[in-house]
């Protein structure tokens, strides 16, 4: 699909906006509030798949938020991505949760420290710690948790 049309789908599909210019401004305002307007606004109509891995994911994002969810997921969402591209996922990240409520799934500690208010450590598929997000990263009440903070895995016990 092109640029256009991954934002637009949702909102068609949902009934969101009425065809025509209301659909532009909506595909307009989630590709900038995904921070990704100014560098594509000139081939909308072109394929997604010519955008660098870093737009994707942040086209990911505002097709996601154009159907005006109540909660975002997102696993791993700066996985595959450099730095600098990370790095604007998770500014656009910090601005949006203030507005909706955000579910991350991260392997990465520093990324969680910076984004959350409340972490929940699983390990092996169990929950082994959970509370506001610098309780649990600086002070962990649990063994495994601080294992794991300090880079070792202990196994089950």
């Amino acid at each position: 699909m092109s640029i256009y049309d991954n934002v637009a789908f949702g909102l068609r599909l949902h009934r969101l906006c009425k065809k025509g210019r209301e659909t532009d401004a909506c595909v307009q305002h989630y590709l900038e509030v995904a921070g990704l307007w100014d560098e594509v606004k000139g081939r909308l109509h072109q394929p997604a798949v010519g955008l660098s891995i870093g737009q994707q994911q942040r086209l990911c994002l505002a097709r996601g938020l154009a159907v005006e969810p109540e909660v975002l997921l997102g696993d791993e969402p700066t996985s595959a991505l450099d730095p600098i591209s990370a790095q604007h996922i998770e500014k656009r990240l910090l601005e949006l949760k203030q507005q909706y409520t955000i579910v991350l799934v991260s392997h990465i500690l520093r990324q969680a420290k910076r984004l959350a208010d409340y972490i929940i450590f699983i390990y092996l598929g169990e929950v082994i710690e959970c509370g506001p997000a610098k309780e649990v990263s600086n002070i962990p009440g649990m063994k495994r948790t601080r294992a794991y903070l300090e880079g070792q895995f202990l196994s089950q016990q």
